[in-house]
């Protein structure tokens, strides 16, 4: 196998994994925010943390939405921290924001 193979192999293999954490990730945060939701949770500690953990899939579309959906539920309860949510996403994963940096 030549070098380019195995390194094409290689990638091919590491974004099949990033795919399935992505999935993962939606499948088990998915339980956590709709809790949260229907108990009416003011945790901030809980939902922060949540936010935190779910922050680092967002550039998965059914995490980000999940993302959003907490975010418009924390707003009311703390808009000065979902706020900060916001920005982290933006500086994070919207590169347009940005003007294509990042």
């Amino acid at each position: 196998m030549k070098p380019e193979d195995a390194a094409f192999e290689a990638i091919v293999a590491l974004t099949r994994s990033v795919s399935d954490l992505q999935q993962r990730a939606a499948q088990a945060y998915r339980p956590v925010v709709d809790d949260i939701l229907h108990t009416g949770s003011r945790d901030a500690g809980h939902i922060e943390r949540t936010l935190d953990g779910l922050l680092d899939f967002c550039g998965h579309e059914p995490v980000l939405a999940i993302y959003k959906q907490l975010c418009r539920y924390y707003w009311p309860i703390d808009p000065t921290a979902t706020a900060c949510y916001v920005n982290a996403y933006r500086e994070r994963w919207d590169s347009d924001e940005q003007g294509g940096e990042g």
